[in-house]
């Protein structure tokens, strides 16, 4: 394996550029945002020709350019932030306290405090751009001002609020960030020039910054109504200022009533948002470009740059995902590059570069096997550990799943997302972060156990056993999840009686507002778990199609057979997968497609990669049968694979 150093040569030849690609492109992109910024602040429907006038004029004055100089210097922060904080795997929140506690983390507060500090420099800029009575913080005060003398000076709550609402949409801005994972940069499935990409998406980036400048505006207002005092007198008292006693304060009704105020609030809010967010796509854009790795190289310096030895590394995440794109590209159209993956190494005759590619997809392959494995045997003890047995008593992956549906899961609390694609150790269930206490005993809840129900379920008056003495050897068992309404009879409940008295019928009551919430809350807690889960099955997907359209090309393209000898450990290796991932889609809420964000810039791909995942395993598998067909019948597998193989070959799965 490569050293750190080698490793590293990625992230300063490749992403620091991308990124300083991306801020010089937002840079230049900054005068004509900032040009309808001011045209909008400043743009009278009564004075049009000498509104357009005043912004040209006021586009070439030195405070102008200043203001530019310091939007620049915010630009290449926010860009300095986008490549700190970036991650190509999502965090993803199973709880509200997971979720308070990413928010708390100092890390965060660092990126807070500096977006707030970022929000007040770009709303003095557009109040300079402004102007009138939002340009300066301070006016000299007029004896009628309350003042004992004109030399006095008085606080200018207009340009004074207009900061404080920079502040408060930068912290805003920074806390939707770890909300809607914004930091988390996703691939697209198609690629696009990223020219087009950026026209496509820069109607939905102006409607977003719009939509979420109007909200920022509005909670300001509510916040500064109730809260608005305290900054007032700390400024004043810093700046040994005075308040103006003759107008209204802007912490009143009256004074917050001002429609040219909250429409240059709005507008000021839009453009700060829509300059980082436009910095933000660019980096998107610029980072998840396709980078093409050498398959192999005649300098052994080079060697750790080629793609066998870069896909088997395990940092950056950044430098895996793209080998492991780069694998997907050239196994569907590069013929040239398939064939030194097939090429065998000389003096020697050993196929390496074939033996790493097929070694650490299988590997990636395995791992989330072990990792469903792992969740699946945590639900199915109500979220309690599961002890790991050895010997004779380890169950297959098939008895496994016949005993699962009487088995109630239990939703996850905390739910870590993978951190890395690349572990290597076989997580027991004991020791997997997914074990969480059995914290809420609700016996109302779809995953309590059935004992649990039958503990706290009241007495039934139309039961054959109301008011009669039981024996503790004889109990009425209720159904079991996943179960028909027969199976009340199989389980021992005795049918009711004909000739007892028929109870009244009691009509469904609608649950309150109060309890649907809460059942809300609580087929979050599964979804959120199950997100986590396939946080990184975006590697999985090149993985599996990068690993099969090798296979499928080896048919016609492969002359010395390398691929072959490895054709029964991939077979076994993608059905046991599946059967993993077809057991979790009977989970509850797991084969639920999750409601799209409200944030359009907050990218919600990860919510679905299950679902990707699905299809593209089963995609595979078909890639294989329908390439080598009969010649299938030759491999050496289990009874149970070959049946589910003989599925795919007569194209019923």
């Amino acid at each position: 394996m490569f050293s750190a150093e080698q490793s590293c040569w990625f992230v300063r030849k490749v992403i620091c550029w991308r990124a300083v690609a991306s801020i010089a492109w937002a840079v230049l992109l900054l005068p004509p945002i900032t040009a309808v910024f001011v045209l909008l602040s400043r743009f009278s429907l009564l004075h049009p020709i000498h509104s357009v006038s005043e912004c040209l004029s006021f586009l070439t004055s030195a405070s102008a350019i200043f203001s530019f100089i310091l939007l620049c210097g915010v630009i290449i922060m926010v860009g300095f932030l986008n490549l700190e904080y970036y991650t190509v795997i999502p965090t993803i929140a199973c709880s509200k306290i997971a979720l308070l506690g990413q928010l708390l983390h100092p890390r965060q507060f660092v990126n807070s405090l500096a977006h707030c500090i970022m929000g007040i420099i770009v709303a003095w800029c557009c109040a300079i751009a402004i102007g009138g009575r939002y340009e300066t913080i301070a006016y000299p005060c007029t004896p009628g001002d309350g003042a004992d003398s004109s030399h006095q000076m008085c606080l200018n709550e207009h340009h004074f609020i207009l900061l404080l609402a920079g502040a408060f949409v930068g912290l805003s801005h920074s806390m939707l960030g770890v909300i809607y994972n914004m930091n988390y940069v996703p691939f697209l499935t198609v690629q696009q020039y990223k020219y087009l990409r950026f026209k496509g998406s820069l109607p939905s980036l102006v409607k977003c910054s719009a939509t979420q400048a109007l909200y920022s505006v509005r909670n300001y207002i509510v916040v500064y109504f109730f809260l608005g005092y305290i900054p007032k007198a700390w400024i004043c008292k810093t700046l040994n200022l005075h308040l103006n006693s003759s107008v209204h304060p802007l912490d009143s009704i009256a004074g917050l009533l001002d429609l040219n105020l909250l429409y240059q609030l709005w507008v000021s809010a839009g453009f700060l948002l829509l300059t980082w967010h436009v910095t933000l796509l660019l980096f998107r854009i610029f980072v998840t470009e396709v980078y093409s790795f050498p398959v192999q190289s005649s300098f052994t310096e080079d060697a750790h740059q080629c793609l066998p030895k870069v896909i088997t590394g395990k940092q950056p995440m950044i430098l895996k995902f793209l080998a492991l794109q780069d694998l997907a590209l050239l196994s569907q159209h590069s013929p040239l590059r398939r064939s030194e993956v097939f090429s065998l190494s000389q003096p020697g005759g050993h196929p390496h570069n074939w033996n790493a590619i097929s070694k650490e997809c299988l590997s990636l392959l395995n791992d989330l096997t072990q990792r469903l494995i792992a969740y699946h045997d945590t639900v199915a003890t109500n979220g309690r550990a599961k002890p790991l047995s050895t010997g004779s008593e380890r169950k297959t992956s098939s008895e496994t799943s016949s005993t699962e549906d009487l088995m109630s899961p239990r939703p996850m609390f905390l739910m870590k997302t993978p951190t890395s694609v690349f572990a290597r150790s076989i997580v027991g269930a004991s020791q997997s972060p997914l074990t969480a206490p059995f914290t809420s005993p609700d016996p109302d809840s779809p995953f309590a156990s059935p004992a649990l129900r039958r503990l706290t379920a009241p007495a039934d008056p139309c039961s054959p056993w109301f008011g009669s003495v039981q024996s503790p050897h004889i109990m009425r068992r209720l159904p079991k999840l996943w179960s028909t309404p027969t199976d009340s009879q199989v389980n021992g409940s005795p049918p009711a009686s004909p000739s007892s008295v028929p109870c009244p019928k009691q009509e469904p009551s609608k649950p309150s507002l109060l309890a649907q919430f809460l059942q809300n809350r609580k087929e979050q807690l599964p979804e959120a778990s199950s997100q986590a889960l396939f946080a990184d099955s975006q590697a999985h997907i090149w993985a599996l199609e990068g690993l099969t359209y090798l296979v499928q090309a080896s048919f016609s393209e492969d002359q010395f057979g390398v691929v072959q000898t490895a054709l029964p450990s991939i077979l076994g290796c993608m059905l046991v997968l599946q059967e993993a991932v077809d057991r979790h889609f009977k989970l509850p809420h797991a084969s639920s497609k999750p409601v799209r964000s409200a944030s359009s810039l907050g990218d919600s791909t990860h919510k679905t990669l299950r679902f990707a995942l699905r299809a593209t395993l089963k995609t595979a598998i078909y890639r294989i049968t329908t390439t080598f067909g009969s010649h299938l019948s030759a491999i050496q597998m289990s009874a149970e694979h070959r049946k589910r193989l003989q599925q795919f070959l007569e194209n019923k799965e």
